[in-house]
């Protein structure tokens, strides 16, 4: 399924849906911090998705990892809300989400990096590095709210 994300886009179409899900921002133990292209829009993310009906927002944040990169990881912290009205993403089926994510702070311990469906790279980033990456403003937001020590995010 297609999308276009709207980020401060005075175009941007109303939402109709509110979808709870769960960001994973793991860091290993040289600082790195874990990403995926996504390949719907291109774009080097966090791994994250929608929470399904019966797990908590932290199970989703590790389930959503280890689907879309590959590797496994536990949650070491809890980053923040992020739920930025401001921020639509409109898929091709008709749904407009406004976003609304729940992001913890994670670290490996197990898997290797692994392409698919959802993510046609998976790379370990080191903090000086992340400039070179086309990444969406909200994700850059949550990595930077980490890597300042600004967290948690509330809002």
């Amino acid at each position: 399924m297609g999308r276009t994300e709207y980020y401060y886009d005075p175009v941007a179409p109303k939402a109709n849906t509110l979808v709870p899900a769960s960001n994973l921002l793991v860091v290993d133990d040289h600082g790195a911090v874990l990403l995926q292209r996504r390949r719907d829009t291109g774009q080097w993310a966090l791994p994250g998705g929608a929470q399904d009906i019966g797990e908590s927002a932290a199970q989703c944040a590790v389930r959503e990892c280890v689907e879309e990169t590959g590797i496994l990881a536990e949650v070491t912290g809890f980053l923040g809300v992020y739920s930025n009205p401001d921020h639509i993403v409109a898929y091709t089926d008709g749904e407009i989400r406004q976003q609304l994510e729940a992001a913890y702070i994670g670290k490996p311990v197990g898997g290797e990096p692994t392409v698919n469906d959802e993510a046609d790279g998976i790379e370990w980033v080191h903090p000086g590095e992340l400039d070179r990456y086309d990444i969406h403003p909200s994700m850059r937001q949550q990595i930077s709210d980490y890597l300042t020590g600004d967290y948690p995010h509330l809002g």
